[in-house]
């Protein structure tokens, strides 16, 4: 996948390493956030232990959250991706919902846009992602950020998140964003139940192999799978804080590894660049 920047991803090598800079003050995993300087050297540690993409965001979307304004997103934001930019070449994400937003931060440098709402909150943003060549994370959730964990329910949850993807990547593709820079994303933790977000975990290929994708561009979809330190692996070890969450954290991100995720989206990068290397030696038998 060839980005604005000249550099490119590449979905045939080991899964990617996404890490999470939160430049603001209430993500739910407070080693996250950073502000100004502090998060471009973040982001530079990142590098360092191995990732393969930085994710900048600016507007917290953990459970019970509420969406900013576009000035402060704009002001948390932009001067770290130029900052990083000036002294890095590789990929940069950023998590906006909105088009002014991603506007800037291409403008600054930046690669991939990645859209908790599938590019649905703002009406601009599909034109602009296509205008601009840039990659885009279309991500599923249920609800917003406020609410979304109140009552979550579900027929058939891998049916209708599916069906979702489908939708918003037909969508996409309409606007004029080229099919091979189009990356899903099922949204674990975002307006799911616990057993929701295991039965899309152990249904990683399914997100893959979604029939009318495969009609846009002949191939599969490369899945970006973001579930590090979340509330359901505390419900499943009984560790229930954040802090806690490392080791239920790389043993659910080999399982999505392992059912066909490219992309994971983590807050601790070292200690999953050996992970992603074993399960790569495994498969290839290097």
């Amino acid at each position: 996948m060839k980005l604005p920047s000249g550099a490119c991803l590449d979905f045939s090598g080991p899964a990617m390493i996404m890490a999470i800079v939160n430049c603001n003050g209430d993500s739910f995993y407070a080693p996250s956030r950073a502000r100004g300087e502090e998060a471009v050297e973040m982001a530079l540690r990142a590098e360092e232990d191995g990732a393969s993409i930085i994710d900048f965001g600016a507007e917290s979307t953990r459970p019970g959250s509420s969406y900013i304004n576009e000035d402060s997103e704009l002001e948390r934001l932009i001067p770290v991706i130029k900052a990083f930019r000036k002294r890095s070449r590789l990929p940069v994400s950023v998590d906006t919902r909105k088009a002014a937003v991603a506007r800037a931060a291409l403008d600054a440098g930046a690669d991939i846009i990645n859209d908790i709402s599938a590019l649905y909150d703002d009406p601009l943003m599909p034109r602009l992602c296509a205008e601009r060549g840039a990659a885009v994370v279309l991500m599923h959730k249920q609800g917003v950020p406020l609410t979304m964990q109140e009552a979550p329910r579900y027929e058939d949850i891998v049916a209708e998140v599916g069906a979702y993807l489908e939708t918003a990547a037909e969508r996409a593709a309409a606007a004029g964003i080229a099919a091979e820079k189009i990356i899903v994303d099922p949204g674990i933790g975002f307006g799911k139940r616990l057993e929701d977000n295991i039965e899309l975990l152990c249904r990683i290929t399914r997100f893959k192999q979604l029939p009318r994708l495969a009609k846009i561009c002949g191939k599969d979809y490369p899945v970006l799978v973001g579930l590090s330190r979340k509330s359901f692996i505390g419900e499943i070890t009984g560790r229930g804080q954040a802090g806690e969450g490392l080791y239920g954290t790389l043993a659910a991100n080999a399982a999505a590894i392992m059912g066909g995720a490219n992309i994971i989206r983590l807050h601790d990068t070292k200690e999953h660049l050996d992970l992603v290397k074993i399960l790569f030696a495994l498969r290839t038998g290097l």
